[in-house]
Parts: structure tokens; C-alpha cells; sequence
């Protein structure tokens, strides 16, 4: 009992239900992800293509929501296979809200502004996506005038916890971490639930398998359709196209002790994946090809739902994935790093926008460093320096915190503006 009220707490509120409020606590916080603009702003945020590049592209909205659809159809087989071990570590409604939370953080143009901006910000805290999702949740998102941030349940603050540590805290990641130091008493509450140090709770390890699983998917449906993954080709006996995707897949991984071995790198691609794929020639969009590969996507989304079991281990629970099915994941994901990541246009694409991260985090640091030009920055930017005066660890994360609160147009618009290459009127405001 001890355990279920500490998973229903709130730091702030502690009188919040409004008469007629019948939903339980996860389900508050569900409503209350979907609802902020930090998620609707996802649909201008690149997963791994933009979606204006001529096909419908998943972006991390379509993608956020799909993972919160895995994530709940997960818990919900695993309450129904595991009842009693499931009971007090495993909510539908709370591992749906970490799900989508979980890319809130995600600054414009994906993964390359990520690593840009953690370079940028490298003297100050850096930048990392996931710490960032839990800064917004915990700080920088609005529903009250008296505290920061949504005020989410212990439950769902842990369960969005990835990297359950701040940065610094695991030797073993040094480049992944959940919490910014800004936000360490939301994090030292949420930390009450972990089951050991630097270790997820069980709705965090559904939260995470749930976003491979769907990325993993809906990026291999994406990239066939447009015509960059030639899954036809690999499925082909003796296919050159098959030799250099191992070939190349092994050697990225050379140093990492935990990728699969070449034979059975292999032996899961022949054996698992492309039994169950159909299509023998590139996707032309029929009737069939359509269906088939609907057939094929939904098969292994399946099957990866299927994956997960629950154990009990020294007085403990925790989810195993199957690891086979994790390793299937596994090359899913290397073959988009294959054929679209390393791909020269998309390389040529990242190099601009590394450019755009770079000119704006100067321009902003010049500019947050004199109040006389604070008027640049949108109002709540303001207010927050204001506070930050004489700390430049906090000034310099306000101007970080905006630069990932814009979606992919608007950075692009404000670096125009910026720059003076925007030669219009100028009186709209693309920041509010």
C-alpha cells in the first residue's frame, strides 16, 4: 500500500480535483501531456526525414502516438498474462503518458540539433533530449500560476525516466542521462520508485521498448515506400545488396561487444524477418503491395508486443524482452542507418542544420547576455532570464530551452530573421 501511494503523489498540488473529475491520477496525467502545446508542437519536428520531402513521413507526433499505442497494448497484455506481479508496477494510463512524453524534448531537426546542442552547451549542463522531455513535464510547461511544469504523479515522472540518473551519475553511460541538475527535486521524487540505483521501473522499460519497436517499424515502412530501403533486394538469394548490408552494419559496430555477431546478424535476417515479407519488387503502391505491406508491419508489431515477460528477481519485478526479438529490433534500426542516416543527401541536409543550431545559439547567448536586448525573446524567455541574472549556467539554458521549444519552420525563420535575410515587414511574431 506504501508502494501504490507513493506512485499517486503529486510534489505541488495536493488539493487538484475539481468536482465531477471522475478519471484516476495516470489518466490526469495522460490528459494532461496530450493536451499541452509541447506536444502539439511534434508535428513539426523531423523523426528522421522531414515530412514536407515529398512522401508522409512519420514525425514525432504520428510517432508519439504510436508509441503510446504499443506501450499501453503492452502493459495491458502484460496485467492480463501476469496479474499478480503486474498488479502494483504496471499502468496502462501511466506507461500511455510516459509515451508520450517521451520526445517532448527533441529539439527541431531530430537527433543532428541534439548533438549540436549538447556540444554547444557543453560548459553549462549540455543538452540531452530525454532530460529535456523531463524538464519540460517538470518545469518549463504551464497549467498554474504557483509551481512549474504539469505536476505528474511519481509514477509517471519514473516512468518516463530512460536514463534514470543525472548526468554524471553512470560511469558506464556518460553521454545519457534523464534529469538536468535544475531539476533534481523532481527528480529525487521520482527516484523513490526506482527498484535499485541507475535501474528503470518496469513501466520505463515498456516506455522504452515501446519506442524501438514503433520507430523501428513505421521507419522501415517510411523508407520502403519512398523507395530507400531495398528490402526487395535484400530478400533476393546471393543478393550483393544483403552482403553490403552486413558488411557495413558489422563494421559501424566493430567496438561494440553487444551487437550480433555476423552469423547471426545473419541468421535473424534470413531466419525471422524476411520469411514473413512478401513483396519481391520495389513498392509501386498497388492494391496488394499495400496490403502486404500492412500485413508485414503489423505482423512484427505484433510479434515484438509479444516479446515482453515479466519475472521476479530478488524480491523485485522487471520486464525481459525475448532476445531474439530484441535482436530483430536491433537490425530493423541498422537498416535505416544503412541506406537513409548515411545517406549523402541526408548528411548534406544535417550539415545546414547544424549550421542553423550553431548561428542561433550565438545569436541568443550575444543577445542574453544584455538586457537592453532582451526584447528579442519572446516573453516567457524574458521572465526567465530575469530570474537567471547573475547565474550563466541558467541564462545559457533559457537560451537553450528555446531553441528546442521551436519547431523545424520556426528556427528556420527566426535564423533568417536573425541573419537579415528576411528582408519582409517583420511585425508577425514567429515565437509567442
Amino acid at each position: 500500500m506504501v508502494a501504490s501511494a507513493l506512485r499517486l503523489e503529486r510534489l505541488h498540488d495536493k488539493n487538484p480535483r475539481s468536482s465531477g473529475d471522475d478519471r484516476s491520477q495516470a489518466q490526469r496525467d495522460r490528459d494532461r501531456i496530450l493536451y499541452s502545446s509541447s506536444f502539439r508542437r511534434l508535428a513539426e519536428v523531423t523523426q528522421v526525414v522531414s515530412a514536407n520531402s515529398g512522401y508522409v513521413f512519420h514525425n514525432r507526433l504520428t510517432h508519439s502516438l504510436q508509441v503510446a499505442q504499443v506501450g499501453r497494448r503492452l502493459a495491458e497484455k502484460l496485467l492480463v498474462r501476469y496479474p499478480v506481479l503486474a498488479a502494483d508496477c504496471v499502468c496502462p494510463d501511466v506507461v500511455e503518458a510516459a509515451c508520450l512524453a517521451h520526445d517532448l524534448g527533441h529539439p527541431p531537426f531530430g537527433h543532428v540539433a541534439e548533438h549540436c546542442l549538447n556540444e554547444l552547451a557543453h560548459l553549462h549542463g549540455g543538452f540531452e533530449g530525454n532530460a529535456q522531455s523531463f524538464r519540460i513535464v517538470s518545469r518549463l510547461a504551464s497549467r498554474s500560476g504557483a509551481y512549474g511544469g504539469l505536476d505528474l504523479t511519481c509514477a509517471t515522472l519514473a516512468a518516463l525516466l530512460k536514463y534514470p540518473w543525472l548526468k554524471g551519475d553512470n560511469p558506464d553511460k556518460r553521454n545519457k542521462w534523464g534529469a538536468y541538475k535544475s531539476e533534481i527535486e523532481s527528480f529525487a521524487f521520482a527516484a523513490r520508485l526506482l527498484p535499485a540505483l541507475n535501474k528503470r521501473t518496469v513501466e520505463a522499460e515498456l516506455m522504452d521498448w515501446a519506442d524501438d519497436v514503433t520507430y523501428s517499424v513505421h521507419d522501415l515502412e517510411d523508407f520502403f515506400r519512398a523507395g530507400r530501403l531495398p528490402l526487395h533486394l535484400l530478400l533476393q538469394r546471393d543478393s550483393r545488396e544483403r552482403t553490403f548490408f552486413f558488411e557495413n552494419a558489422l563494421d559501424r559496430h566493430k567496438d561494440d561487444k553487444d551487437f550480433p555477431a555476423a552469423e547471426d546478424l545473419k541468421e535473424i535476417f534470413l531466419g525471422a524477418l524476411l520469411p514473413t515479407f512478401s513483396i519481391t519488387r520495389a513498392y509501386d503502391g498497388s492494391s496488394v503491395q499495400r496490403a502486404a505491406l500492412r500485413h508485414f508491419t503489423g505482423i512484427l508489431i505484433g510479434r515484438y508486443i509479444n516479446a515482453v515477460a515479466l519475472v521476479e528477481e530478488g524480491g523485485r519485478v522487471r520486464a525481459v524482452i525475448e532476445p531474439n526479438l530484441r535482436a530483430e529490433v536491433t537490425m530493423l534500426k541498422e537498416l535505416i542507418w544503412t541506406y537513409v542516416i548515411e545517406a549523402p543527401s541526408l548528411a548534406a541536409r544535417q550539415y545546414g542544420q547544424q549550421r542553423i543550431m550553431k548561428d542561433l545559439f550565438s545569436i541568443y547567448a550575444d543577445l542574453a547576455s544584455r538586457s537592453q536586448t532582451w526584447q528579442a525573446f519572446p516573453t516567457f524567455y524574458r521572465e526567465r532570464l530575469k530570474e537567471a541574472q547573475g547565474r550563466p549556467e541558467d541564462i545559457v539554458r533559457t537560451c537553450v530551452d528555446l531553441i528546442a521549444s521551436m519547431t523545424e519552420s520556426q528556427a528556420i525563420a527566426m535564423h533568417r530573421r536573425l541573419t537579415g535575410q528576411d528582408h519582409a515587414v517583420g511585425l508577425d511574431d514567429i515565437l509567442q
